[in-house]
């Protein structure tokens, strides 16, 4: 008798994690690794073009909450699911950028157990060195403390970092941080 072939559907890897944490790190590293890339944040970014406004923390933050008071504060998961759903056809799929609880609500809900969400942690002591030297989109201390308290009190970014699947601490080295995801990689598949 025959045995069938197993088939082993293709998983999202959520990545989650406070501004500075490392979360583009690790899903630039998923993607080398062959997963296929959704930003969420490329909804903001192709809504600033649109609109013909420069990239800045203020623009940004005015467009996310915007889309959120439209489409509720899913907007991100609702907005990406068609881009979602496309690339995990055909590979496994990585997030840049789950933020909301109903975010992730909306996703496990479509995806079940398809869905691991990854949460990168890192103190707020490093979090503010690594935001005010990387080359794009800097902030200043003012700015992270202004983010973080938007993030946790207005968009709920708590939860997902609370029922993450796996949590990587990003406190020393990017190399550290590499063979945390290859580990964590090889628990999602």
């Amino acid at each position: 008798m025959r045995r069938k072939p197993v088939f082993m559907a293709n998983h999202i890897a959520a990545i989650v994690g406070m501004p500075g944490a490392g979360k583009s790190e690790v899903a630039m590293f998923f993607e080398k690794r062959g997963y296929r890339m959704v930003r969420f944040g490329d909804v903001t970014e192709e809504e600033l073009a649109h609109r013909g406004l420069p990239l800045s923390e203020a623009n940004e933050r005015l467009v996310r909450e915007e889309l959120r008071a439209m489409h509720g504060m899913a907007a991100y998961a609702r907005l990406n699911m068609p881009r979602i759903d496309a690339a995990i056809e055909s590979s496994h799929v990585v997030v840049d950028g789950l933020y909301s609880w109903e975010e992730y609500l909306v996703l496990k809900q479509h995806y079940g157990d398809r869905l691991r969400v990854v949460a990168v942690a890192a103190s707020p002591a490093t979090r503010r060195q690594r935001l005010a030297s990387r080359p794009r989109r800097p902030l200043t201390a003012e700015e992270v403390v202004s983010r973080d308290r938007a993030e946790i009190e207005h968009i709920n970014k708590g939860g997902p970092i609370a029922m993450a699947d796996i949590t990587l601490v990003n406190e020393g080295t990017r190399e550290e941080l590499l063979v945390a995801a290859e580990e964590a990689m090889e628990r999602i598949e």
